[in-house]
């Protein structure tokens, strides 16, 4: 049986990316190394209250969670809505691709990412979870400590709300 310490260095392996995607989206900062850390430290510590009915990764975001609210909250901030640039796509995702449409891509996707971080909080933090993390019901909902059916609906309302924005928005512009 491996130990903790093994646990906690396979866990990191696995998930440390995962974790710095979503408190990247959930913070709306890149400078969340840090906080990254600061997650699998508090878990290495807290591997004596891991429950088995989580999965590692769902129980890893719980923690980055409150971390990213706990730093906010210390820093007497707002999780942030503003933009911050998405991480630089690998080229082999744009291959055979102009830079026009390079561009147009990274564009669409820093106004969608724009428009997440507009909205109501448990709208933005479904849509971060289930849209972008692809994670299930029942694993948001362990997260964010609600119901699955409160996933769901908030789930549904938040995707309506996105695309009636956006909808909104090419119709004002177009």
């Amino acid at each position: 049986m491996q130990n903790e310490r093994e646990i906690i260095s396979n866990w990191f392996f696995l998930y440390s990316q995962d974790v710095f995607n979503f408190l990247v989206y959930y913070s709306g900062t890149l400078d969340v190394e840090d906080l990254v850390q600061e997650v699998f430290i508090k878990a290495a510590k807290g591997m004596s209250t891991y429950r088995k009915h989580a999965t590692p990764k769902t129980w890893l975001f719980s923690i980055a969670r409150n971390l990213a609210i706990d730093k906010a909250r210390k820093n007497k901030t707002k999780i942030s809505r503003t933009n911050v640039a998405f991480h630089e796509e690998t080229l082999d995702q744009h291959i055979g691709f102009s830079p026009e449409q390079i561009l147009i891509d990274h564009e669409e996707k820093q106004e969608l990412y724009s428009r997440i971080n507009q909205q109501k909080k448990k709208y933005r933090d479904v849509l971060i979870l289930r849209g972008i993390q692809g994670l299930s019901v029942s694993e948001t909902a362990q997260i964010l400590g609600c119901k699955e059916t409160a996933v769901r609906t908030n789930y549904h309302r938040a995707v309506k709300a996105l695309q009636n924005e956006l909808n909104w928005r090419e119709s004002h512009e177009g």
